[in-house]
């Protein structure tokens, strides 16, 4: 009974660290809003872009690295959490504001997404980001300020303007124990030869590549292979394939554009490579599809090996039907068995190896459903919310109204609401179980967990019934969002501010 009353696996979060932080009634430059949050695959290094063109990097400290000296986190009647702690590493400016003079449109320098790359032999970070139509690639090094001392030149006691250079100790000009300094100067005592001593270590930012002019429409997504040599770009509607070491020419692998514009009826979102296969690679539709592609199929994938497309029921369609089915994001888990996409009032979950129906599906915003039309007006229904996944795939977070996010347990069916603040628990809502009622899986893992709805062994998939703010602030959100990739770990941007929360 008491097992059954508290779901198992839910995470408890707490604030960790703020970089940015507000005073109350501050005035944000739009330049300074955050648009792009990324973690690097080993977690050590997180990375942020802004609205103004600016890449922010920041290095993971750890207790043995610094004397500073925190007390742990606690949960009452829990073991105490070792604190998260990160530090300001660099930042540079990544993209300017450009102006295309064939189409007469304004380019902005805003960073629309960054994904981190392969590390160098000798330590260096690379990583890619984008804008609307220029890819750059970035290498971030470390390097070893000089210093040169051990000068001769004695500037203490120069001679007058116009004198002639007088010789030290009664030597004669030109000999070795007393030389002239030709600038003006004296040398003093013995001659010396210059030495050069290291001194700060700083960190630098390199632009190595520039991939350019290949894209008509705003790049949307940006995403780095596991053969650490090839990355793709995806815009409205074409997708192109890249080699790091080769900026001056790309392949188009999908093409979605019609012969006459007037017939176009969707729109590529989002792309993603799969983890693990170099081959595979995933895209979403504004109309809410998932298709996946295989590279070895043919040149050109515009024939998917397998869409995921969840219809609506007959006599549910609407007028904003389509826009909120618009997928906003999509994301492999770690181990490439499933994907997560994030449409505009909920979060699916989906096997690869079952295409009828998500395994899982998560309602965020289903208390807005009644407020569509006044988003629509307000232009609130085309925000663009990230969603992201854990590790072990036991959890998922994703981004919401009046500055929160929510959190959801696959296995359990718990959700909770939390405010990024410094205080995320007092906004914590009940946990619930699924409304279907069915037993729900409390296996450690996200394939033990969800192997038997995908093969349709157990209850329905949950549908969570979250209590929702009844009016949310629409101009506080958290858009971006990225989880650690390997620890319960989630950095959230809230307009200029990063929060990082740690469970």
């Amino acid at each position: 009974m008491a097992a059954a009353s508290e779901p198992l696996g839910q995470l408890d979060w707490n604030f960790s660290q703020v970089f940015g932080e507000r005073t109350p009634g501050e005035e944000v430059q739009d330049a300074d809003i955050i648009s792009a949050v990324e973690f690097d695959k080993t977690g050590e290094h997180l990375a942020t872009g802004d609205r103004g063109g600016r890449v922010v990097l920041f290095e993971r400290i750890h207790p043995s690295k610094t004397a500073l000296v925190r007390a742990p986190l606690t949960h009452p009647g829990g073991p105490s959490i070792p604190p998260v702690e990160y530090r300001y590493l660099t930042e540079f400016q990544s993209h300017e504001p450009e102006f295309d003079y064939l189409k007469s449109l304004e380019i902005e320098e805003k960073i629309n997404t960054l994904r981190w790359c392969h590390q160098g032999a000798n330590g260096a970070r690379f990583l890619v980001s984008t804008n609307d139509k220029t890819i750059k690639l970035w290498k971030v090094f470390e390097k070893q300020m000089q210093h040169v001392s051990d000068f001769n030149l004695d500037a203490s006691t120069p001679p007058p303007p116009g004198a002639p250079a007088r010789p030290l100790n009664g030597g004669s000009p030109g000999t070795l124990g007393s030389p002239v300094s030709s600038a003006g100067g004296s040398f003093s005592g013995r001659l010396r030869l210059p030495s050069v001593h290291s001194t700060d270590v700083v960190f630098s930012a390199r632009c190595r590549r520039l991939y350019g002019n290949q894209h008509a429409y705003h790049i949307n997504s940006l995403s780095v292979n596991s053969d650490c040599e090839t990355f793709i770009s995806a815009d409205d509607l074409r997708i192109n394939l890249w080699h790091l070491e080769s900026s001056g020419s790309s392949f188009n692998i999908v093409d979605i554009k019609p012969n006459n514009m007037e017939d176009l009826t969707e729109v590529i979102t989002s792309a993603e490579f799969h983890p693990n296969q170099c081959n595979l690679f995933a895209y979403s539709s504004s109309k809410g599809a998932i298709r996946l592609a295989d590279m070895r199929a043919s040149a050109l994938c515009n024939n998917h090996a397998k869409i995921f497309d969840e219809q609506e029921p007959p006599g549910t369609r609407s007028f904003f039907c389509e826009i909120i089915a618009s997928i906003s994001d999509v994301k492999f888990s770690r181990d490439g068995r499933y994907i997560l996409a994030r449409d505009y009032l909920t979060v699916k979950l989906w096997d690869i190896n079952m295409d009828s129906k998500p395994v899982a599906q998560f309602k965020v915003h289903e208390h807005l459903r009644s407020k569509l039309c006044d988003l629509y007006e307000s232009d609130s229904i085309f925000d663009k919310f990230q969603c992201c996944l854990s590790d072990d795939g036991s959890h998922l977070a994703t981004g919401s109204y009046g500055n929160t996010f929510r959190t959801f347990d696959t296995h359990a069916g718990g959700a909770d609401t939390l405010e990024v603040t410094k205080t995320p628990q007092r906004l914590r809502t009940e946990r619930v179980r699924a409304a279907t009622g069915g037993s729900l899986s409390s296996s450690p893992s996200l394939v033990g967990g969800l192997m038997g709805r995908a093969s349709g062994r157990s209850s329905p998939s949950p549908h969570l019934q979250p209590a929702g703010p009844g009016s949310p602030d629409f101009q506080t959100k958290i858009l971006h969002m990225a989880w650690h990739p390997q620890e319960h770990v989630l950095a959230c941007a809230a307009s200029n501010s990063l929060y990082i929360f740690n469970a």
